[in-house]
């Protein structure tokens, strides 16, 4: 097969964990176009056969993770110079990591975690300057960590955990390394104290030292990381008192600072912290009182045992109550300074009221100008309602300015010919938000029309719109911009095609979607559309469903967003109102539009229908419609039509075949068997009714697909199949 270019046979049962398991890839070597090869979770043994080093030169991308291979990596790695990824974690490999690496200038990925590999890191390593992506954890690497990995500048995640590192945290890496999100060097023995340069890294999302033998003090310049959601310095030698400046990094959720030789008391400031959900303050020194707001209101989201000096706290906490003596609110022997606070709040006052007016004013002309610009153009009987004007976050061009740090790239979520999106933080109610910036040349129908579509819809399944700012910036250009409720797991596209050109301030994706993840995110996906189509005070057609525009909360929840195409229709089936013109104006994304919504041509509710159909399939696929495989008369819905029913299995994603088995160690194996086989029984049929759904929607004719309402039913069915709840026949 002298054509053959890619070879995926991952997360199958081949091989028996023996020597010679690998020889099938000596017949590779006449395969010169070849690029990908996976053949990750197998249970392939022995060791590499020296062939290896003959594959394709072409060969860009090679996993074999998942494994029980044994040996060294081959020097001869290094002869493949249009490597892009390296994945060989969770093998049985030994040995040190070859230098002829840094040849691949090319790679991106480099994943040798979870093996048996001794000596350094390659200090040229550092050659690399395109790498994102460093996994060497659970390994038996040692000496320090090479300053060179400094020069990794596009790096976004290092992870060199549970090894035997040791020395300083190289000054070089923390100064240079500013886009890395996720940071891991736990469990090691790293000496000396944390850089102060460790500020530098504004966009560190996740950083973990815990474990090693460090000491000095916490540092302050941590709050130079503003985007940090956790911190874990456990079990260390850290000595001093906590930072009250660590008040700024107001989107942490986990903090553990325990098992430390920390002192002084708990700032009260870590009470204010909306989104902590995890605090780990145990077997320190700490004295003083314990706060009562915040996460210290739940008794399970925090931990200050092995402290013998704290005092009052929630009642369960059942510490001595604080006095003068032990609190950290000391009593005022000061009056006369209630004389100066009086005065300064009366003259605040005045300032106050000053602020607010100029503060506001922005936000009304903005809301006028919306107003004008909607009855001036005739684009809409209906109009902003007071109610949703008053309900209106109000904010202005330097707010935002503010709260995303100078439109920061560092904050940046998405791009695209609209304009950009960024994570903000709004000051006056500690609020993360998610700016959408557009281009006023190209962009404000666009604007408007996401202004009239949202004024008036609610659901629980849709993005919720919280301010508008329409203003002059700063070199006098129009500037626009929506303002939306930020959500914490970024998009649906993510999780299903993991990018390799992640933005700086998306949220790191982690692991995959499993089967009952897609099930709930579908019915969330159809249940808006229902709302959108048949419940709104007047049937909305969104026109570009794709899953890049399918947000996702922290508990998984979906909603749909980026409504800029959306379309009012008198009724479910008829075409635009006259007064919008869609001439020259593709009204979707290619793969995702329906074939009668061309050029120019009528949008209806079945063009959505159409949308969410092909979108179903990606996640029950894992393929695109755009996939390179698809061509001719060859598409998504054909290539699961033509598998229905007895192939759904072999076209699915196969994440989405995975069987639990923590609920059946239990009981014997016969029973333990049967359980698994029904297990696997209720995943099929759940695939199957997912993918008659998908092809369903996705019909040519726009008469002949499914109302979305059954589809809603139909996925709910699915939904209880799968968890063996449903009573009724499938």
């Amino acid at each position: 097969m002298s054509n053959l270019f890619r070879l995926e046979i991952d997360t199958n049962n081949l091989g028996n964990n023996e020597k010679g398991d690998l020889d099938f890839l000596s017949s590779l070597v006449n395969c010169t176009n070849l690029k990908r090869l996976d053949i990750r979770s197998n249970h392939f043994g022995g060791v590499l056969p020296e062939s290896v080093s003959n594959l394709s030169i072409k060969l860009e991308d090679m996993r074999m993770g998942w494994n029980q291979i044994r040996g060294s990596i081959p020097s001869e790695i290094g002869n493949f110079i249009n490597l892009r990824r390296i994945d060989f974690e969770e093998n049985l490999l030994r040995g040190s990591i070859p230098s002829s690496i840094s040849k691949l200038d090319k790679l991106i990925y480099l994943v040798l975690d979870n093996n048996q590999l001794s000596g350094t890191i390659p200090p040229s390593i550092g050659n690399l300057s395109f790498l994102e992506t460093i996994d060497l954890m659970s390994n038996s690497l040692e000496r320090q960590i090479p300053q060179s990995l400094g020069n990794c500048s596009h790096l976004i995640y290092l992870n060199l955990s549970q090894n035997i590192l040791s020395g300083p945290i190289p000054l070089q890496v923390l100064s240079s390394l500013t886009h890395v999100a996720g940071l891991d060097l736990s469990r090691n023995q790293l000496t000396g104290s944390i850089p102060f340069k460790v500020g530098n890294m504004q966009s560190l999302e996740i950083l973990d030292l815990s474990a090693n033998m460090l000491s000095g003090e916490v540092p302050e310049s941590l709050v130079g990381c503003k985007g940090l959601s956790s911190l874990y310095l456990r079990g260390n030698s850290f000595q001093g008192t906590i930072p009250q400046s660590l008040g700024s990094l107001r989107l942490i959720e986990n903090l553990d600072l325990s098992c430390n030789n920390l002192s002084g008391g708990i700032p009260t400031n870590l009470g204010s912290f909306r989104l902590l959900q995890n605090l780990n303050l145990s077997h320190n020194d700490l004295e003083g009182s314990v706060p009562t707001e915040g996460v210290f209101t739940n008794r399970t989201a925090f931990y200050i045992e092995g402290n013998k000096r704290l005092c009052g706290g929630i009642p369960t906490l059942q510490l001595p109550i604080c006095n003068s003596s032990n609190s950290n609110n000391k009593q005022d022997i000061f009056p006369w300074r209630k004389v100066l606070i009086s005065i300064a709040c009366g003259s605040g006052i005045g300032v106050i009221l000053l602020l607010c007016f100029i503060l506001l004013y922005p936000a009304r002309k903005a809301l006028r100008f919306v107003l004008l610009y909607l009855s001036s153009k005739a684009r809409s009987k209906l109009t902003l309602g007071s109610s949703w004007e008053v309900s209106l976050l109000k904010v202005s061009c330097e707010d935002l300015l503010k709260a995303t740090n100078g439109f920061s790239s560092r904050n940046l979520i998405g791009a695209g010919g609209f304009g950009s999106v960024y994570r903000g933080i709004l000051n006056q109610e500690e609020r993360i938000v998610a700016v959408k910036v557009l281009n006023a040349h190209r962009s404000r129908e666009s604007f408007m029309v996401e202004c009239e579509t949202l004024k008036n819809i609610r659901h629980r399944n849709l993005v919720k719109l919280l301010t508008v700012c329409v203003s002059i910036d700063f070199q006098g250009n129009d500037f626009l911009a929506l303002v939306y409720e930020f959500m914490t797991n970024g998009n649906l596209e993510e999780w299903l095609h993991f990018s390799a050109h992640r933005l700086p301030g998306a949220p790191i994706v982690q692991g995959h979607l499993n089967l009952t993840q897609r099930v709930n995110i579908a019915i969330d996906i159809a249940t808006a559309l229902n709302y959108l189509h048949n419940h709104s005070h007047m049937p909305i057609v969104h026109c570009d469903l794709k899953p890049s525009n399918v947000l996702l909360e922290g508990n998984m929840t979906a909603r749909i967003a980026d409504f800029g195409l959306a379309r009012y229709v008198p009724d479910a089936s008829c075409s635009l109102p006259s007064h919008r013109s869609t001439a020259n104006v593709i009204n979707g994304s290619i793969g995702y539009i329906a074939p009668e919504c061309g050029i120019g041509n009528e949008v209806s509710t079945y063009g959505d229908v159409y949308s969410y159909g092909i979108l179903l399939l990606e996640m029950l696929t894992g393929k695109r419609p755009t996939d390179e495989m698809f061509k001719d008369d060859l598409n998504l819905h054909n290539f699961v039509r033509i598998a229905l029913p007895e192939l759904v299995e072999e076209i699915c994603d196969p994440v989405l075949l995975q069987i639990k088995e923590s609920s059946t160690h239990s009981i014997a194996s016969n029973s333990r068997n049967q359980v698994q086989d029904d297990q696997r029984q209720r995943v099929r049929k759940c695939l199957v009714i997912m993918a008659s759904i998908g092809v369903a929607c996705s019909a040519d004719l726009p008469r002949e697909r499914m109302d979305i309402g059954h589809v809603v039913d139909g996925l709910c069915l699915a939904r209880d199949v799968l968890s063996g709840t449903s009573i009724r026949s499938t």
